[in-house]
């Protein structure tokens, strides 16, 4: 078991230098697909990809990114492989490792991407769970890089549930220098051991509009996330205020962009004239998910 491997399951696993470093990068690799440049530093390279949830931006991505730099994947879902069937994590993840060049996991509980990495030979990538999502972080702060500049002294809110992707913003602000204004009802706050290793950076409100006050960024969530369906209807009544609409955006700087990872619930966290409208970088930001972990892919396996 190589204890110096590489892993990137919070955005904490690497220094904000080469955070900052895999975003220009992402933005080059972007650039030299765009213009069909041939590019394939992962010849013969493999990628396991564990998914215990659904996903449809977390798969396309990482397949079409590992097909462009020459390499491949293997898509193994716990009903067709031990993993389901009660096969030790330890286990898989040492059998897995001996074969592959890395591992993207999408799974609920934190604990589990963990325990792989602890016991895996190769990098493990966290592709979700319920407590992080650091490479949508990825995506996002290339969005924000492209759009608007430098990322450092900005200003975001944060609209909705203090969930997985909320928590790895509050790891962002911290590793890339911007301000989060997080506007949560009450009972759904980020958790609160995070608000305090993030203490400086973010500012918890209860109201949207003092969260959206002259911020840059807007950024919104499903207020149900996967594997809260059955919560669906009692959440519509808690989150009612919280969606973003066109006048909470006027709020905002005029010059603001609003950002959702996907999928987005239109009525529901946001409003069709808001995602659909002139403000919104959602399509922008799902496509840098592609090139945002070739970065990432790049910089672990090569």
């Amino acid at each position: 078991m190589a204890m110096n491997t590489q892993h990137f399951l919070t955005l904490d696993d690497l220094p904000a230098n080469t955070l900052k470093t895999l975003i220009d990068r992402a933005i080059e690799l972007k650039t030299m697909t765009r213009q069909g440049q041939i590019y394939e530093p992962l010849k013969n390279k493999s990628l396991a990809m564990i998914f215990s949830k659904s996903s449809t931006r977390t798969r396309v991505s990482f397949e079409v990114g590992m097909r462009q730099l020459g390499g491949g994947t293997l898509n193994l879902s716990p009903n067709d492989t031990q993993i389901g069937r009660g096969e030790p994590l330890e286990d898989t993840a040492r059998v897995i490792s001996s074969m592959v060049d890395g591992v993207m996991i999408r799974t609920d509980e934190h604990a589990k991407v963990e325990t792989f990495a602890q016991y895996s030979s190769v990098p493990v990538i966290n592709g979700l769970t319920d407590d992080f999502h650091p490479c949508q972080l990825l995506a996002d702060m290339q969005t924000l890089q492209e759009t608007r500049g430098d990322i450092n002294g900005a200003t975001v809110a944060w609209v909705g549930d203090g969930n997985n992707v909320c928590h790895s913003f509050m790891n962002a602000a911290r590793l890339f220098g911007f301000k989060l204004h997080i506007a949560t009802p009450k009972g759904y706050e980020p958790d609160t051991a995070l608000v305090t290793q993030n203490e400086g950076y973010i500012a918890l409100v209860d109201n949207p509009n003092d969260a959206v006050a002259n911020a840059d960024v807007v950024v919104t969530d499903t207020w149900a996330s996967m594997g809260q369906e059955s919560e669906k209807q009692e959440r519509l009544t808690d989150f009612d205020g919280f969606c973003v609409d066109a006048a909470l955006m006027k709020k905002a700087d005029k010059d603001a962009i609003f950002m959702h990872c996907l999928p987005a619930y239109r009525g529901m966290e946001v409003t069709g004239e808001v995602i659909e409208g002139p403000q919104s970088v959602v399509f922008q930001e799902a496509e840098n998910r592609l090139h945002a972990q070739k970065a990432l892919l790049e910089h672990l396996l090569t």
